[in-house]
């Protein structure tokens, strides 16, 4: 066995970016990914493996991830950061290079839940609770996906109906990350008035989390059920701004965005594993690396994380012009992650036996992005989006 060093492995990182894509990059964006590269290899790699194996969310990571100025980072204002969404897309596929789960908290308290206060909330809930959130002290949940109704959100049963001057809320929420250990969920709920959200702390009355478990994929992050009781709030719990489906949809599409940039995190990572594996195994009296087979798969890797790179950045140009169509973001989502796990098993064929070990990362990326090709839209929402798109016909029911 040779040994491949961490120098061998960035200069080996550039020689894959064969098209030059890091040239594309400003120099303030190549800062922000290498400042949450260092923190994911200094903070992530070394304890991942065993988050995972003992299902753990190490919670302490949160307010780390505050003072790393990454919650909530695109939004203007309230303590955040107001970078661009270049650079959330960076930072995203640096935290997912490290794990789904731990991006997966980047996406549920910034692009959900700081988003829809953000842009539905009034100047008091924002002034309220977005600073705490943008530092990592008040962590946020989002309730939208229901035990019946996950990608159809127009059939949603939670309802909140008036009394008085007070809402009550009743139903039930499932796959909703974080709630057990967050301060506040935005949930979603019918009304006699079309679909409302609502701000609602954790410790009201009638509000109960459970954790979903066991789990064979993103096992060093929270999913929850959420089960609401009568939960009574004031009218100042209610987003004032926010009516109908676009509310929630408009969420979706933040926390999709950065689906796009972080999936090609795990892809890079699993990638790179397979390279450094298959130059230090030496197999019949050679390195792995040296055989056709080996090299087709690596450079069949490569091809798919550099179109998947050109594709992301050049939707974050867009969001950053304000020109970016929902539409767009479903191409992304639906071809970066389906790419993405397909690197990944590719990756763990590579490392043989060794390849089922938490040693390795691949099948630990490829057990992760099973649940990301099925959260923020399935891959057949995305088609069934995209072929609406391009036929003008609707084939949802």
């Amino acid at each position: 066995m040779t040994t491949v060093t961490a120098s061998d492995i960035e200069t080996l990182r550039e020689t894959s970016d064969i098209l030059g894509i890091d040239a594309l990059l400003t120099d303030e964006e190549k800062a922000t990914r290498d400042k949450v590269r260092v923190f994911v290899d200094a903070r992530i790699r070394p304890n991942i493996a065993e988050w995972y194996d003992k299902a753990h969310f190490p919670l302490e990571i949160a307010t780390e991830l505050g003072e790393l100025g990454v919650l909530g980072m695109y939004l203007h204002g309230y303590g955040c950061a107001g970078r661009s969404a270049v650079e959330y897309g960076l930072a995203a596929l640096e935290l997912e290079a490290g794990d789904s789960g731990l991006r997966t908290f980047l996406s549920v308290q910034g692009s959900l839940a700081m988003s829809s206060i953000h842009k539905w909330g009034s100047e008091e809930q924002k002034q309220q609770w977005l600073p705490g959130m943008a530092k990592g002290e008040i962590i946020g949940s989002f309730g939208l996906t229901e035990p019946t109704a996950g990608s159809d959100p127009s059939s949603m049963k939670t309802f909140a109906r008036r009394d008085g001057d007070d809402w009550v809320l009743t139903g039930s929420k499932r796959w909703i990350g974080l709630a057990t250990v967050a301060q506040l969920t935005i949930i979603w709920a019918q009304t006699d008035e079309g679909v409302r959200g609502f701000i609602v702390p954790t410790d009201a009355p009638g509000f109960h989390a459970t954790v979903l478990e066991p789990k064979l994929s993103m096992r060093a992050s929270i999913q929850t059920e959420i089960h609401l009781d009568d939960v009574r709030l004031p009218d100042s719990a209610r987003l004032p701004d926010a009516r109908g489906l676009r509310g929630p949809l408009s969420a979706l599409n933040e926390a999709r965005y950065g689906i796009i940039w972080g999936v090609l995190g795990a892809a890079r990572d699993s990638y790179e594993e397979a390279l450094r594996y298959s130059l230090e195994r030496l197999q019949f009296d050679k390195p792995l690396a040296g055989y056709q087979l080996t090299q087709q798969k690596l450079v069949d890797m490569v091809l798919e994380i550099q179109k998947g790179a050109l594709l992301a950045l050049h939707t974050g140009r867009l969001k950053d012009a304000g020109t970016l169509d929902p539409v767009q973001i479903s191409v992304g989502k639906l071809n970066n992650t389906r790419e993405a796990i397909k690197i990944a098993r590719e990756a763990r064929t590579i490392l043989g036996g060794n390849g089922i070990l938490l040693d390795y990362s691949p099948i630990r990326h490829a057990a992760n992005l099973e649940s990301v090709r099925t959260y923020e839209g399935t891959d057949e929402v995305h088609t069934l989006i995209l072929g609406q798109h391009i036929t003008g016909i609707g084939a949802f029911r």
